[in-house]
């Protein structure tokens, strides 16, 4: 008997290495990354949004303090596939990947040089029991005060305010986009119930 499996399910164990394909932009490594995110109980509306949300943060490969999953962007991906790819290989997530919250420019904690940051959400949907770095990183899921507590980089706390400021507007529109009912035809004068 042979069992079908479907290529979106498979996920290899082996991160992408090497930086031959890496893309620089003037001089400067062009490195992308998410903040992954889930909502602690299945209704977005019934609590604040600082309350309700959970980010997932990963150690650094060095084992010297936690951050949000990135790495480069490669020459064949566009910066939401490598932003995705980054945070399978680090983190063990998949999800949905949203609109980009910004760039940053900052220097190389390990290198003398200067890159450019792009960071983008990710919905979490899918947590992975494998995954490529699995051995090298540990991943935990914190509160918002939690991870800015935790995290090294000055820039993917500034982009995990974005990321709240981002939500919380998302949540006052959805509250007051609150439909009228109204009795009337279009000739009359309506009459709001």
């Amino acid at each position: 008997m042979v069992a079908l499996v479907s290529q979106e399910n498979v996920v290899t164990l082996v991160s992408r290495t090497g930086r031959e394909l890496q893309r620089y932009r003037k001089g400067r490594r062009q490195v992308v990354g998410c903040i992954p995110y889930r909502f602690k109980i299945g209704e977005k509306n019934s609590l604040d949004v600082l309350d309700e949300l959970e980010v997932l943060v990963i150690s650094s490969q060095k084992g010297k303090g936690m951050l949000f999953p990135k790495g480069g962007w490669e020459l064949d991906e566009s910066q939401k596939e490598a932003a995705m790819r980054e945070t399978m290989e680090e983190a063990g997530v998949k999800g949905i990947v949203e609109g980009k919250l910004g760039k940053w420019s900052f220097k190389s904690k390990t290198y003398d040089t200067l890159y450019d940051g792009y960071m983008f959400p990710l919905l979490v949907q899918e947590q992975m029991e494998f995954w490529p770095e699995q051995n090298l990183r540990q991943r935990t899921w914190m509160s918002i005060s939690e991870a800015r507590e935790v995290c090294q980089h000055w820039w993917m706390k500034e982009a995990l305010d974005r990321l709240v400021n981002r939500l919380l507007s998302q949540k006052i529109v959805r509250e007051n986009l609150r439909p009228i009912n109204c009795i009337g035809d279009a000739k009359s004068d309506l009459l709001m119930v």
